[in-house]
């Protein structure tokens, strides 16, 4: 083998040109876009289903959604698709852009400063969004 090409990237490009081969329509596919098809559920069902409802003294959904924040962030923010669903639940569930972010910064001192930039990040587009859709 004298290609000098990484061997990742020539098996995601013989991926794509047999996703492409099979339905055309993969070529412009795009995870974000899945994203929007799971809606975002409302703070009393989060309630119900993660928050007080299971223990009337335990955490609320809007804490416990920045814990999953953090320990998304610990495992490197690498899943972007359930970080960003993280982030639009905590805004739904009543966490302010300031906790999400301090929740995410606190992290640096565990996960590293490369895992708080890609959740900032990710973080960041979902509040942009967000932000599009009110005006």
């Amino acid at each position: 083998m004298t290609d000098p090409s990484n061997p990742f990237e020539l098996m995601m490009k013989q991926a794509q040109a047999m996703a492409k081969a099979m339905n055309p329509a993969l070529e412009s596919f795009s995870p974000k876009g899945f994203e929007t098809l799971w809606p975002t559920m409302p703070k009393d069902m989060m309630e119900m289903a993660f928050g007080k409802g299971i223990s009337k003294d335990g955490l609320d959904a809007k804490t416990r959604l920045l814990l999953t924040l953090a320990g998304l962030t610990m495992q490197g923010a690498q899943n972007d698709t359930g970080f960003r669903m993280t982030v639009r639940h905590a805004l739904e569930a009543g966490a302010s852009k300031d906790e999400i972010a301090e929740t995410i910064a606190q992290m640096s001192m565990f996960a590293g400063i490369p895992a708080m930039t890609k959740g900032m990040e990710l973080a960041k587009e979902v509040m942009d969004d967000k932000e599009d859709k009110e005006t």
